[in-house]
């Protein structure tokens, strides 16, 4: 069966990346395409690397547009979503990569974003680990669907198999990521300039007040904390895309380094897109450039008693388009990994 297909947002770096994953898709096909100010241009005009799409013209973000597709995907700037999801229908499968239907509190909303709240959608990580099981049951037959931020996804699938194993201390958790640009999407400030950022490191978002923080809380407190804190720190780095993100938590009283690996390895042993490195091995961003995968390195700080989590993930791929397309397929019944790729790109 093949299902009709239309991307908000397509001349941006989401966008783009729903649009390479999908022309690949054996069961999508790509109708419509919209923008903002680009609309009336064409899409190879803005995504040169989408040669097979080179037909396409980006028509306006509108609700009539979007309606009558099978399947529509939001790559809005925050705030955009709402409006629109609403006028599109329930039967029509919609998936929102921005943040606007992440958080189930409007308090976490209103402290962190601000501006109407549109409320809360499925969240979009199937992986993630919750205390009946995986946030994958409850995708299958959902309609609405809220893809993840590229750096809570990782930080939580990072970290909350030692939540929901009872080994670490939900209390004393610290993430440091670096992190690629575009995920900050097509946005002309000074900070994301070559000059600026080429040969440079950048913190941002510092002392609690990142975005992700309260969807990372929300996570950890599916995966079965009652009352989590994290001290998350983000870096810029020169790389156009990727997240390295460090998570470390302080070990319950008696648990061993056995325990701790079980935990990882139990979570994810039939995960085909999140996989434990031996131990020992430790992941790169350039090992899943392109991929829908996430690669889990381990070890335990016997002297700080902490276990140390290092996360890689491509945060346009599965941090964010990758996510949409993996949930869009488990909530239309297709097999979960069609049309993504657990390779990536070397060198």
């Amino acid at each position: 069966m093949s299902y009709s297909v239309a991307v908000a947002g397509a001349s941006g770096y989401a966008g783009g990346e729903l649009l390479r994953i999908l022309a690949d898709h054996p069961s999508f096909d790509i109708r419509t395409v919209t923008a903002g100010s680009n609309a009336g241009s064409a899409l190879i005009d803005h995504q040169p690397h989408l040669r097979s799409l080179a037909h396409l013209v980006l028509r306006p973000t509108d609700p009539d547009v979007l309606s009558g597709h099978d399947v529509v995907f939001l790559a809005l700037p925050h705030g955009a979503s709402g409006a629109i999801s609403g006028q599109l229908g329930d039967r029509v499968l919609v998936v929102d990569c921005g943040a606007d239907h992440r958080l189930a509190s409007e308090a976490d909303w209103n402290a962190f974003y601000g501006g109407d709240y549109a409320g809360a959608w499925t969240y979009g990580v199937p992986e993630l680990p919750t205390r009946d099981g995986k946030q994958r049951d409850a995708l299958p037959g959902a309609t609405r669907i809220a893809a993840p931020g590229c750096n809570a996804s990782a930080v939580a699938l990072a970290i909350a198999p030692g939540i929901a194993a009872g080994v670490v201390d939900e209390k004393d958790i610290v993430a440091v990521l670096a992190v690629g640009p575009s995920g900050a999407g097509k946005n002309l400030k000074t900070t994301y300039l070559a000059s600026e950022l080429l040969g440079n490191a950048v913190p941002y978002g510092v002392g609690g007040t990142h975005r992700h923080i309260p969807e990372i809380l929300q996570s950890l407190r599916a995966a079965g904390a009652s009352d989590p804190a994290i001290s998350f720190t983000p870096v810029l780095v020169p790389m156009s895309r990727g997240i390295l993100a460090t998570v470390t938590a302080r070990l319950r009283p008696g648990v061993s380094l056995d325990q701790v690996r079980a935990a990882w390895e139990d979570a994810y042993a039939e995960e085909p897109f999140v996989q434990v490195l031996p131990d020992g091995r430790f992941p790169r961003t350039s090992d899943v450039l392109g991929a829908n995968t996430a690669l889990i390195g381990l070890a335990v700080d016997s002297a700080a008693n902490r276990v140390v989590s290092i996360i890689a993930v491509d945060n346009l791929v599965k941090g964010t388009a990758g996510a949409a397309v993996q949930c869009a397929n488990i909530a239309l019944g297709l097999a979960e990994t069609t049309g993504l790729s657990v390779n990536g790109v070397a060198p």
